[in-house]
Parts: structure tokens; sequence; C-alpha cells
């Protein structure tokens, strides 16, 4: 065979390849593996990705502000995190202009979560008591405009640090009142530990004068500018295993269990159907499709966070979200 033609049939076996190759995405979830993760596993574990050219792994993380700083620095491609406390970082970090691309949460999960017999039913019941508070927490990021929204006396409230291990059993055993969290998160951990469900209250910080938006998909802007095919098929992907765990729940909370030895089955449904009831599914995405935002919505939201927080570098709508690589809302519907 002569040594051109050798050329040539290793050139196309090259392009070949090349043409074959995955795209490799590193994604940092803001918590363990639980039950609102479904449609992220379920995406990853039935080659949803894969069928996109991607190559993906994903890890767990250490809460809803954990992957902003992984997913800036380039350690992460894509990450899970509290839209918040981005619209804060950006504010802080203007040459690190990492964008969120989709809203997982359309209605924040962030919620103080007491317990009746300890005396808090309402927002003002918290003065006086002690509020268990973990300084990472996407809940506890929002706690200065709550207590405006809702006039309380904050130097009359005693925050105690704890970790997120002990934040719920804390509470059980009532030594703090209440506690700042995620609404699935910490009314089933708080079952889980033995108090009685009509001895729980749940102030959800959306229903008591905050109108924020939740946790988003992060991408790193070097990357989304040099992979932006890649970055739209991980939306359509994921968006696709958004729609499978909407329309099967009991199925898609089955990739939960697989990634996570030592949750309960019947613990992570319940905690999957709170997520979608109260925070995926709400009258904005069954009218606009999953993933996008309104921009007044957003803007109001930035404009809320100035109340309570004095920005530098104060961030615009379009410095926080960029909708460009979201599929057409007709992919993005509801089923």
């Amino acid at each position: 065979m002569k040594l051109r033609t050798i050329i040539v049939l290793l050139a196309s076996l090259f392009m070949a390849s090349a043409a074959h190759a995955e795209t490799s995405i590193k994604f940092a979830n803001d918590w363990k593996w639980e039950g609102p993760a479904a449609p992220l596993l379920l995406a990853w574990d039935t080659g949803l990705y894969s069928a996109e050219g991607l190559d993906v792994q994903m890890d767990t993380g250490k809460g809803s502000l954990d992957a902003i700083p992984r997913v800036a620095s380039g350690t992460y491609e894509m990450g899970n995190a509290d839209i918040n406390s981005l619209i804060k970082f950006r504010d802080k970090n203007p040459d690190l202009p990492v964008k969120a691309i989709f809203m997982l949460y359309n209605a924040p999960p962030f919620a103080i979560v007491g317990r009746k017999s300890l005396g808090v039913n309402a927002p003002k019941d918290l003065e006086g008591k002690i509020l268990g508070a973990p300084a990472p927490d996407g809940a506890y990021a929002q706690w200065n405009a709550f207590v405006k929204a809702n006039g309380i006396d904050a130097s009359q409230v005693t925050i105690e640090n704890v970790g997120f291990p002990v934040r719920e059993p804390m509470l059980a055993q009532g030594k703090v009142d209440a506690i700042t969290g995620y609404a699935f998160s910490s009314f089933i951990n708080l079952k889980a530990n033995g108090v009685p469900e009509d001895d729980i209250s749940v102030l959800l910080m959306r229903e008591h004068g905050l109108d924020l938006y939740g946790n988003v998909i992060l991408v790193n802007p070097q990357f989304a500018k040099e992979n932006p095919d890649a970055v739209k098929g991980f939306l359509r992907a994921t968006i696709k295993g958004f729609q499978a765990t909407i329309a099967d729940p009991a199925s898609a909370v089955q990739h939960v269990i697989n990634h996570n030895d030592v949750a309960r089955e019947e613990v992570e449904l319940e905690r999957l159907i709170m997520a979608i009831n109260q925070n995926i599914v709400t009258d904005e995405v069954r009218a606009n499709g999953l993933g996008g935002v309104v921009i007044e919505r957003l803007q109001r939201s930035i404009d809320q966070i100035a109340d309570t927080y004095e920005f530098e570098n104060r961030p615009a709508v379009y410095d926080v979200f960029d909708s460009s690589f979201l599929p057409e809302p007709s992919e993005r519907m509801v089923p």
C-alpha cells in the first residue's frame, strides 16, 4: 500500500474518531444525592447525556453556595447552586463572569423550620428564640431579607452556627427552637428524627415576603464560550430528565437509591414529590416551560436583595442569567 494511501486512511480514521469523541463535563451538585436530584441522575444513568455526545461526571456538594466557586474557577464546568448567592458572588467577583443558564427551582425551598411545641408558628415568634443556621446554607443567606420583610427584631434572635448533619437532630432535641433549611430536606429529616408531623412548622420564605428564585444550573464562562453545543446538549438532556421525573416520580427516585446507599426509597420519594409540587412545577413553569425565568421577576429579586445587602458592583439581570442555551419553550413544557 502506498504511503499516501496509508496517510489518507489514518487521517480518515482520526477524523471519524474525533467526530465521536465526547465532551467531558464535571458537574458539582449542591448537596448529597436526595430525591430532588432524581432528574439529573435519571439523565445520567439512562444515557441521555451520552446521547448528546457528553461524558458527564457528577459529584455531590456541601451546600447551595458550594458549587459557585468550583464552577467560577473552572474546577467544574457546570454545577447546581442558589441564584441569590450567585448574584452576591458576581457583585464581589465581577471578573469571574459565571452565569446561571437553567432555573431548577422556580420557587425556592428556603424556609425557617420550627416546632410548634417550642412556640414557633410565625416569623415574629423567632424573637427570643435560638435559630440554628449553617453558615453556608442557602436559606440562611436570605435571613436579613426575611427579617426585614417580616418586621423581626433580629437583635432578639440568637443565631447559632450549626453543621448540616446536626441541624435537624438539634431541633428534634430542643437544643434550638428553629432552623434554616430547604423545606423538603428539613421537614423530612425532622420526621426521621422522631418529631411528629403536626409539631413541625414550615415557614416558606416565598410565602412570607420574599419573591425570589431558587437553585440554578451554572456554567463556567470559558467552557460555555468554547463548547456552546455541549452546553445546549446538557440542557436538552436535563430537560428530558425533568420531564420523565415529573411524569413518573416513583420510577425516577430509583436513580437516587442507586447512588445513595443509605437513602430510603419512601423518604426520598416523599422529598422528591414535595420538590416537584412546591419548587419545580409552578404556574410560571406550566405557562413558560422548564428552565427559564421571567426577567421582570428576576430584576425584582435583585432589588429585594439590595434592601438588605449593599452592592459594590451590582450585576444586571443579563450578567446573572443567560437563556441563550435553552431549547425553544415547546421543548421545555411540563408533561
